[in-house]
């Protein structure tokens, strides 16, 4: 058994799921260790690369591309175990010219399908595992045929012989700092342990039995069934292609059918959804906020001053107004929002505008309990919530720290997804042996 998992890792941001990983490394015991051997960020909406400078500082210029992706050719990839990467959330449709063309299939510039070119164009040297990262409404998008783009992915990665285990996890329900909702997928290559160790097609329940009591995600995230369970499959007449799928999935215009936790091989679904069984230690926002030498960082303009109260209160709170846009009049309504924020339970989804002292609704503002005063969060708190190391993103402005942490991810579930695909692999390769 390889003792060393070879990572790589497409748009890293600032480098969590490598955190996630180093972390899972001194939790798994004698399990094969995480090793990340190349990553690739870059911004294409900036002309100085923050993130990508800010991952160097931290990790090191080796094995670090700040490269479009679309334009680093695989064989610059070295081989690899996992891919992973928080990939962004678009239209992932596709039209029958694009797969009569040469090349990927998909409209340029969306990043799935440059996931899908390195799988094919590593060929018998693609990864063995994947473990991605998206937001929860990718399992509904787009709303006219809800659950198509999924289903695009899955068709995808189908088709590449991978098999399927998703789980929509919302971090803070699991004891971590943050209420984040994210989608989280892994895949695993045919011919690897597990792969086939979930054995479907000798036994149909085994898949409603992975789904609930054998997959990853479920030893990670404990969890119960609840509602009625959905098996279907992906392409509704084998002679469909991955067009026929873009045009025709839901095409009804019904709800979507994937639910927040599922696996799929060989084109096979199986989903429910399922709510957290969690009964562990909590990290609460309280608990992050700077104390002692750390309140040095606090300087005045993180305070809201008393001419920028109002605004505050006015944003965070409830709203029936009528308003006028382009020559139409419309009533507006909003509900409120907690102001401030509680300190007894995990925060609020950090979003990428969180910096900056301008009033907003969806900044987080607190009631400072050593001074009474509402203030803002330095980036040392907003990093604490991500579960970054303290002063990760240090030397870049407070609006770009906002941002890095608004476009990452809650590291714990990183590092238990981790930890727990270490030991499973452990588990199999002794198994097979």
């Amino acid at each position: 058994m390889n003792d060393t998992i070879r990572v790589a890792e497409l748009f890293a941001g600032v480098g969590g799921f490598r955190i996630g990983f180093d972390r899972a490394n001194n939790e798994t015991g004698h399990a094969p260790k995480y090793k990340t051997i190349w990553s690739n960020q870059f911004e294409p909406a900036t002309k100085i690369q923050h993130a990508s400078r800010t991952y160097v500082k931290r990790f090191g210029p080796e094995g670090h591309s700040n490269v479009d992706i679309n334009l680093v050719p695989v064989s610059d990839i070295p081989d690899h175990d996992l891919l992973c990467g928080g990939f962004p959330c678009q239209d992932y449709s596709v039209a029958r010219s694009l797969i009569k063309s040469e090349g990927i299939v998909g409209k340029k510039g969306v990043l799935w399908w440059q996931i899908v070119r390195i799988l094919k164009e590593k060929g018998e040297n693609a990864p063995k595992y994947l473990f991605l990262e998206n937001v929860d409404r990718l399992l509904g998008s787009p709303s006219k045929q809800k659950g198509r783009d999924f289903a695009m992915i899955l068709q995808s990665l189908d088709e590449l012989d991978y098999a399927v285990e998703w789980r929509v996890i919302n971090a803070g329900e699991y004891g971590m700092p943050q209420r984040r909702r994210r989608t989280y997928i892994l895949a695993f290559k045919k011919g690897t342990p597990i792969y086939n160790s979930m054995g479907f097609e000798e036994d149909l329940l085994f898949g409603w039995n992975w789904l609930s009591a054998a997959g990853i995600f479920t030893k990670a995230f404990p969890a119960t069934r609840q509602g009625e369970r959905s098996h279907f499959w992906l392409k509704k007449d084998s002679s469909w292609d991955i067009a026929d799928l873009s045009e025709h999935f839901n095409e009804e215009h019904k709800d979507t059918p994937f639910k927040t936790g599922g696996v799929m091989i060989r084109g096979e679904v199986f989903t429910c959804k399922v709510i957290p069984n969690y009964t562990g230690p909590r990290i609460l926002l309280g608990d992050v906020l700077a104390k002692g030498e750390e309140r040095k960082l606090i300087t005045e303009d993180f305070y809201i001053t008393d001419e920028d109260l109002p605004k505050w209160k006015y944003l965070k709170g409830s709203k029936c107004e009528t308003k006028q846009r382009e020559g139409y009049e419309f009533l507006y309504k909003e509900g409120p929002m907690a102001f401030p924020d509680p300190l007894d339970k995990p925060s609020r989804t950090i979003i990428t505008s969180e910096g900056g002292s301008t009033p907003s609704r969806f900044k987080h503002v607190i009631l400072d309990p050593v001074t009474g005063k509402y203030r803002r969060l330095i980036p040392l708190e907003l990093e604490r919530l991500d579960m970054f190391p303290d002063n990760h993103t240090e030397g870049e402005s407070d609006v770009k720290r906002a941002f890095f942490i608004g476009n990452a991810l809650v590291i714990g579930v990183i590092t238990r997804t981790a930890a727990e695909l270490a030991r499973r692999i452990e588990y199999e390769e002794k198994m097979k042996i």
